[in-house]
């Protein structure tokens, strides 16, 4: 049965990166300069690359997190929405928080509270969710929290 869901779930991949990138590859192969299209395209698939990169980073830590924080439904950190009610769940703040995340300048302050609230309940000092605003602090302290001891 888990080898037929990964077959399933790689040829979902498949069928998804072929239905994304071949009406892109059409789209830019309209024009007649070949040299410009094939970096467009290539500057396309390293973005989609790093962008997947990362998601499957923050994923991993944000369900590590919630299993050693012994919240429930560790998996929504896999689904998009799902995974700031998962963090605000491991916060222990309310789910309603999440339309404040919606608004501007208010979302940044509340997930800034999110974060600190997490880095307590992993035992350490509040001011490392204020590091998520710093340049570069988003992509140490989520890994910090999730894999230290």
């Amino acid at each position: 049965m888990k080898a037929r869901k990964s077959i399933l779930s790689r040829l979902g991949w498949i069928m998804t990166l072929f239905v994304v990138l071949v009406p892109a590859v059409k789209a830019l192969a309209q024009d007649n300069d070949l040299p410009s299209t094939a970096l467009s395209g290539a500057v396309i698939v390293v973005s989609l690359v790093v962008c997947f990169g990362f998601y499957v980073y923050f994923s991993l830590a944000l369900q590590t997190i919630a299993k050693k924080t012994n919240t429930e439904n560790g998996w929504m950190a896999w689904i998009p929405i799902a995974n700031a009610f998962l963090a605000l769940n491991i916060a222990k703040k309310p789910l309603w928080w999440f339309l404040l995340f919606l608004i501007p300048l208010v979302g940044i302050v509340f997930e800034v509270i999110v974060a600190m609230a997490i880095a307590e309940r992993r035992g350490k000092p509040s001011w490392w969710g204020i590091l998520i605003i710093v340049p570069f602090g988003i992509l140490i302290v989520p890994g910090y929290l999730a894999w230290s001891d």
